[in-house]
């Protein structure tokens, strides 16, 4: 164990190659990114520890273990490491962040799956079998719902590179293929300025689970760097845009974009907590600036937690957000916050449940059921509505 601690005492970074070539019993990883990016993707083995308790000590690492470091680019970590040697231990950042290890990952992977042809039969099993009743099946009741597909619809497959895009176009080709309604699909995914690294891991994945892309390009990363103000949602609403004209140029009357359970509850709650509203993440939307154009969300039933376990027992790993504000890992705050709001949601959410396993559902079905004879005001189609209204009939 000296000679490891010799090797890596002056050594500031290791790259993925040679953190391979360790015995994981000799290391420890420690991911210093936010909760949320944790629980997208980590190395196997890697805890997720707060920063600031880090530099200030408060944590105790096991001494006779190398420390790796990982944050997203490997820019935040590398400070750290730098405290942890000050501290007394023989640590170390990644190179190029948990991004370069994923690709260096995804370009192994594809050498494998050229030799394992039956990889993606085995991915696409799990959703029609093991999967079946937690995805597959609240995939389709979803769409049966909410009447989501006529026939003759074609329908743009939004795909951003994140796991839930990727489920969902995985789903879509399956009810196409055993489906008896016509309707027609077109994978579309946009590139709002994605670094290399970033376009090459979607590409990879793509190629992997057999899901045909059909790239375009746009600067929207570029127009909204340097936006103080609300610059995600900026980015968000830019997105949204272009993918509704984009798909309209390919013939197509609809876009699928893959929000799940989680993020239509968090969405509810956020909505009430910080913009004073009721309002939800609706399963169908009629877009008001491109007409004839919808939005649909056929992972509207689908828990994040069932997502997340069939990326992890088909040892997927897919990209986070990718815009230039995490390059530089400007949202890797050193004493472990985030500026997303809704992060926190979701840890409200969590901590509510841990105590009442029925709180998520109840938020979902708050938005079925409201009872406007107990509200305040209200609008409908844009006019405000108020009790008072029907005090005197």
């Amino acid at each position: 164990m000296n000679a490891l601690h010799d090797n890596w005492e002056k050594q500031r970074e290791i790259s993925p190659e040679e953190l391979a070539e360790l015995d994981p019993q000799q290391i420890y990883v420690v991911d210093i990114r936010d909760a949320a990016a944790f629980q997208r993707g980590t190395l196997p083995g890697a805890v997720n520890l707060n920063p600031l308790e880090l530099q200030e000590g408060l944590l105790e690492l096991p001494e006779e273990k190398l420390i790796v470091c990982l944050c997203m680019w490997g820019k935040i970590s590398l400070g750290l490491a730098d405290n942890l040697r000050e501290q007394g231990y023989t640590a170390v950042s990644l190179k190029g962040g948990y991004a370069l290890w994923l690709q260096r990952r995804l370009e192994k992977q594809a050498i494998q799956d050229a030799a394992d042809s039956q990889r993606l039969k085995r991915i696409e099993t799990s959703l029609r079998r093991k999967y079946k009743r937690r995805i597959s099946s609240k995939f389709v009741q979803a769409i049966c719902d909410y009447e989501m597909i006529q026939p003759g619809d074609k329908i743009a497959v939004c795909i951003s590179g994140g796991k839930d895009s990727m489920l969902m176009a995985k789903l879509f080709q399956d009810l196409k293929r055993h489906n008896k309604i016509p309707f027609g699909l077109v994978f579309l995914c946009m590139d709002p300025g994605y670094n290399e690294m970033n376009r090459k891991i979607i590409e990879e994945n793509a190629k992997l689970l057999h899901v045909p892309l059909t790239f375009f390009s746009t600067n929207i990363f570029e127009s909204v760097f340097h936006v103080e103000e609300s610059p995600c949602y900026l980015c968000a609403k830019m997105r949204r845009g272009y993918l509704y004209r984009k798909a309209r140029e390919l013939g197509c009357n609809k876009i699928a974009l893959g929000h799940h359970f989680d993020d239509v509850i968090e969405t509810n709650l956020m909505s009430i907590l910080y913009a004073g509203a009721v309002r939800t993440m609706l399963p169908r939307l009629k877009s008001t600036s491109c007409p004839g154009m919808e939005l649909i969300r056929p992972l509207y039933y689908v828990r994040e937690a069932d997502i997340k376990s069939w990326r992890d027992e088909n040892d997927l790993y897919f990209i986070q957000c990718a815009c230039k504000f995490t390059e530089t890992c400007s949202t890797c705050h050193t004493d472990g916050t985030t500026d997303s709001k809704r992060l926190e949601v979701k840890k409200l959410i969590a901590q509510l449940a841990a105590g009442n396993p029925q709180v998520p559902s109840n938020i979902f079905h708050s938005m079925e059921n409201i009872n406007l004879d107990t509200v305040l005001k209200f609008k409908h189609h844009g006019k405000e509505h108020s009790f008072l209204e029907e005090w005197e009939k």
